[in-house]
């Protein structure tokens, strides 16, 4: 791990504490964000800083990117300073933004013509998971090229399911973040209705907690909403991009959706009403004015802390008629 070079691209609310995880273990780090501000947190902390992408590329063995949106992590990649440019026979791209599959597609087989290895690598669970590495990753790309990059996906996070080829984690983490705003608008609605019902909200979230009801978006987006925050580090204009990539991928398979449509309109009239980087859970503040209501409990946090410790990643088996899913550690 010491030995192998790495390049950052995107510190943001994630990116950031996945660079920072690496940099923990001891990691041999460059780094490169548009804000200097983040660059310098890191480079405070061990990290290298590259003035271009182009720099970071040629500087390492593996360049990851952490980006907002397919066409940023294509300016990234396609600009005469970027990425591309940097790239050589032997080196590594690891996708980890929440992208476009086609787009995923066509970068890694720029990537590939270079000589370079090319993987989509998402990863889902929120910004106080990716701070502990207990994130789960979707890993796309050839076998041989996942259990190359298992030991830095392994310090990345926690569990790592290998998908297929180059796009399928892409297609799965749209998925995954179209269920995860399904259920965030439905909870908004939920908390709403027992605030005007009259329950008390604590006793509320607990009874979703302990039922049927419950899901990893009530125990942790339901606890910044109840808080009044509404800070789970994800805001109105992602919401829009994610859901509106699940719409696109629906279409184009023929898919006659009805929920997908429904969400995606109330977050654009979210962020239409209160701003595009409106913490995503305030989606319940167009219920709270339609009702007159807050919906606020009592002692939730601001913000979600991971208090699970650190374990080793391992890569998730998937279910087959053989046997039962479990998961393998990654080799060191």
């Amino acid at each position: 791990m010491k030995e192998l070079a790495l390049g950052f691209i995107g510190l943001g609310n994630v990116g950031g504490q996945l660079a920072g995880n690496l940099l923990r273990h001891g990691a041999n780090l460059t780094v490169r964000d548009l804000d200097p501000q983040r660059v310098a947190a890191l480079v405070d902390r061990g990290a290298r800083a590259a003035a271009s992408a182009r720099e970071l590329a040629e500087r390492v063995d593996l360049v990851i990117t952490c980006l907002p949106s397919p066409a940023i992590s294509a300016a990234v990649m396609e600009a005469p300073d970027g990425v591309l440019a940097g790239l050589s026979a032997g080196k590594i791209w690891l996708e980890m933004s929440t992208t476009d599959a086609a787009e995923a597609r066509r970068l890694a087989a720029r990537v590939e013509a270079l000589g370079a290895t090319a993987m989509d690598c998402p990863v889902s669970g929120g910004c106080h998971r990716a701070a502990t590495g207990n994130i789960s990753i979707f890993a796309g790309g050839s076998r041989a090229a996942f259990e190359r990059v298992l030991p830095v996906l392994a310090i990345l996070g926690r569990r790592i399911l290998h998908t297929g080829p180059v796009g399928s984690a892409s297609i799965l983490k749209v998925i995954t973040n179209y269920l995860c705003t399904v259920q965030l608008a439905a909870l908004a609605e939920a908390l709403t209705v027992a605030k005007v019902a009259g329950l008390g909200l604590n006793m509320t979230y607990e009874g979703i907690r302990i039922s049927s009801g419950n899901s990893f978006v009530h125990e942790t987006e339901s606890q910044v909403i109840l808080n009044g925050s509404r800070d789970i580090n994800f805001t109105m204009d992602l919401v829009v991009k994610d859901v509106g990539l699940f719409d696109a991928l629906a279409r184009a398979h023929h898919v006659p959706l009805e929920l997908s449509p429904l969400v995606l309109s109330l977050f654009e009239d979210g962020a239409r009403r209160y701003g595009p980087r409106e913490h995503s859970p305030n989606i319940i503040r167009r219920l709270e004015e339609a009702c007159g209501v807050r919906v606020l409990g009592e002692g939730f946090p601001a913000q979600m802390v991971d208090d699970e410790p650190k374990v080793p990643g391992a890569e998730v088996v998937p279910r087959s008629a053989a046997r039962a899913p479990g998961t393998k550690p990654a080799a060191p």
